[in-house]
């Protein structure tokens, strides 16, 4: 990426959240699986900006410490008088930067790099103030973007709006970019003379054109720019998300089945020719190589499937599977903080967790590694070329050498040598006649009980 100007981003994060009926602000509310503040935070890295400031409002304390944690500066907006407000509470943060400063939303999460990064460049070519703009639906409440031969003359919120520029569908996203310390001085010029007596931040374009300073607006598409104030807009901020990463993971040339029923992580890394089923969930943190097959009703999160596996279906993948070539993980399998090793199939039944399996391990229905004390988690390696036989209990730590067999139904609980075979059942013993005696015995019981009732009626 070219950039030939220092870029900076101001995060507005001070709404106080009402409309969502939370203990979390909204802002901290995720969106394919990580908050929007996040989303909004990557967004500004990604297009170049060398520093990021967060407003929060003095009741914020829970945005104040994600964006801590997200390495963001802090400016605190108290009172909130508005978006102008708002902007300029960052004015000390932004102190001795020169260069061009983008203010970004942070409830609205799906913004595009590439809409961030034209704004960007339409300051460089020369604009003073550049805003961002889209064509909703029903532009309704928005605000207008009034443009005029390619500059744009100023926004009007849909409140002050006359008739003639209410017919305008080109609308406010709430994004605008300029000069640092241009942004500042005609920020200072702002007043509160409006129906809401609030500091508008959309006035900055009117001052910019009155000192003979030109503006213009870059279109954004009506999807990016969702605005997320309560549980449905956020359900509809989640259903956009989910629609581009079907697109993008069927452009790169994955094979999704059913698209509309499954679902996506904001990092979700699926390689060519992988073939999705219908109903998968990823979860964060997921990558899926080429050739594997995801069979239907999976969910996976915070693994590793190698390439031409089978998972599935209804197959559960945890934090820390890990799935070398050609392994399977069948039908109702869970599997977690474990590595599979090459052409190994766990193919039905079975919970695999805390292990170390090797190559070509074949792992009967039922089995389960009993990993955890109540206390503490243990592990269990298994070998190359072993075979786990139906229903094995292995009790961790423990070890099964490479080849060996362990019988059907044992319970394992000390490591077995490589090739041997390990029988950790009880002797099987028969008590002749015992069945007979006891259905005779119950249905005496039966009988006499039955004789009693009647006899105390």
């Amino acid at each position: 990426m070219t950039i030939s100007q220092k870029r900076a981003a101001v995060i507005l994060a001070a709404g106080k959240s009402t409309r969502m009926k939370s203990s979390r602000s909204k802002v901290l509310h995720h969106v394919g699986g990580r908050s929007m503040l996040a989303w909004v935070a990557d967004l500004a890295r990604s297009v170049g900006a060398e520093k990021i400031i967060a407003v929060v409002g003095e009741m914020n304390a829970d945005v104040r410490a994600e964006a801590e944690q997200l390495g963001l500066e802090i400016a605190v907006q108290e009172p909130q008088l508005g978006t102008a407000d708002a902007v300029l509470a960052a004015k000390d943060a932004l102190s001795g930067f020169e260069g061009n400063v983008i203010v970004l939303c942070a409830d609205a999460p799906l913004i595009r790099e590439e809409t961030v990064a034209a704004s960007f460049k339409a300051l460089e070519a020369g604009a003073d103030v550049v805003a961002v703009g889209f064509v909703p639906d029903d532009p309704g409440s928005y605000g207008r973007l009034i443009v005029e031969n390619g500059e744009l003359l100023k926004i009007v919120e849909a409140k002050e709006a006359s008739p003639a520029e209410l017919a305008v569908d080109f609308c406010n996203s709430g994004m605008l970019a300029a000069q640092c310390t241009h942004m500042f001085n005609a920020l200072a010029k702002v007043t509160n003379n409006n129906s809401k007596g609030e500091y508008y931040l959309t006035d900055v374009i009117e001052i910019t054109r009155g000192l003979g300073k030109k503006a213009v607006a870059v279109q954004a598409s009506a999807d990016e720019v969702l605005g997320v104030n309560s549980r449905t807009d956020l359900a509809l901020a989640e259903q956009a998300f989910q629609q581009r990463m079907r697109a993008l993971m069927m452009d790169n040339g994955v094979t999704l089945r059913d698209p509309e029923s499954i679902y996506f992580a904001w990092d979700t890394y699926i390689e060519p020719d992988a073939d999705i089923g219908a109903n998968v969930v990823f979860g964060v943190g997921v990558h899926v190589e080429t050739g594997a097959v995801i069979h239907p009703f999976c969910h996976i999160e915070g693994a590793h499937v190698g390439p031409n596996t089978q998972i599935g279906p209804f197959a559960r993948l945890r934090p820390g599977a890990n799935l070398a070539e050609g392994s399977k993980a069948g039908n109702f399998v869970e599997i977690k903080q474990s590595d599979i090793g090459k052409g190994s199939k766990i193919s039905h039944l079975s919970y695999i967790g805390d292990s170390k399996i090797g190559e070509n391990v074949n792992v009967g229905a039922g089995t389960i590694t009993c990993n955890y004390d109540g206390y503490r988690k243990h592990q269990t390696i298994i070998g190359d070329g072993a075979f786990i036989g139906t229903h094995s209990s292995i009790i961790a730590p423990v070890t099964i050498g490479a080849g060996a067999y362990l019988a059907t139904g044992g319970v394992i609980t000390k490591d077995v040598p490589e090739d041997a075979l390990a029988l950790g059942r009880a002797p099987q013993t028969n008590k002749e006649g015992w069945a007979k005696r006891y259905r005779t015995a119950q249905e005496k019981r039966q009988k006499e009980k039955r004789q009693k009732n009647k006899k105390d009626k």
